[in-house]
């Protein structure tokens, strides 16, 4: 399941509810944790059948995944992989109708990309962006209201993420370092474009010590693997993008005001690097 990459997800709802406004009016808890379940519902179900429709592949390239390595039945997998995404879909149906919409979309997503993006070069990143994408809008829909105003904000984590997969093409066998500096110029725009909605938010000061801190962490491995775009390097780059994506969520909620939630998003760094420690993030 990813745990440390589930956390990056949690993230993303609660920048999304930043944007959304929900402590500009009496904060509801419910609907809050009811989008937090719901994320951890899709994103792990879609890193579960990632490993599914991957087994055969990975018991050339990764033998020591949890499939391949026999640890676990395919048949149970894509039972757990089901569970979490019909989990996702009935958590997010309980904020609202526009929630359990993009929930079923988000799940449809990751099963088209696991299944058939994944291997075109085009396809596969925006796919998985969109995911991303949408994962931010779902924190967006606990406002349903809001949606019609900051939609256009989920391009941004879809052109991210999609630098990322990119890049994850590499990991393996190696790359090629017009990549890399492709993948460096789609983050760059992505950062310069939260610094805009912060100055146009009035809290641009507050905004770029942590968007600062997230340059610094996806471009310094990013660097190395431009350097030498060996698999490991471009393994350090992708893990760091993944991670990193902590520190982007915080900056969202600080560019809107939202320090409170802004600081629980940065809470959720430490304990992401932790699992990431512990279990595979890519």
């Amino acid at each position: 399941m990813r745990p440390a990459n589930i956390v990056t997800s949690i993230a993303d709802v609660w920048a999304g509810a930043a944007i959304a406004g929900v402590l500009s009016t009496v904060f509801d808890w419910q609907p809050f944790l009811a989008l937090s379940v719901a994320t951890i519902g899709l994103y792990g179900g879609g890193v579960v059948f990632n490993d599914v429709f991957d087994a055969q592949l990975d018991a050339v390239e990764r033998p020591e995944r949890p499939i391949p390595s026999g640890q676990v039945p395919v048949e149970a997998a894509i039972f757990q992989g089901t569970l979490l995404h019909l989990l996702g879909i009935a958590a997010a149906s309980l904020c609202s109708t526009e929630s359990g919409i993009l929930a079923a979309a988000i799940a449809v997503l990751t099963l088209s990309y696991n299944r058939f993006a994944k291997h075109d070069s085009i396809l596969g990143p925006l796919n998985m962006g969109l995911c991303r994408g949408l994962n931010l809008l779902l924190g967006i829909s606990i406002i349903p209201d809001a949606m019609f105003e900051w939609y256009g904000l989920g391009f941004l984590p879809i052109i991210f993420i999609a630098a990322v997969t990119m890049i994850s093409r590499g990991e393996v066998h190696g790359g090629h370092s017009r990549t890399m500096l492709f993948a460096g110029i789609l983050f760059a725009v992505v950062e310069l474009a939260q610094l805009y909605i912060g100055y146009s938010q009035g809290h641009v000061l507050e905004t770029v010590p942590l968007v600062l801190l997230h340059a610094v962490m996806v471009f310094r491995p990013l660097l190395r693997a431009y350097q030498n775009p060996i698999g490991p390097n471009i393994g350090k780059a992708v893990k760091a993008g993944v991670l990193s994506l902590i520190l982007m969520n915080a900056a969202w909620c600080m560019a809107f005001g939202a320090w409170p939630l802004a600081l629980a998003t940065l809470l959720l760094l430490p304990f992401s690097l932790q699992l990431a420690k512990w279990f595979a993030v890519t």
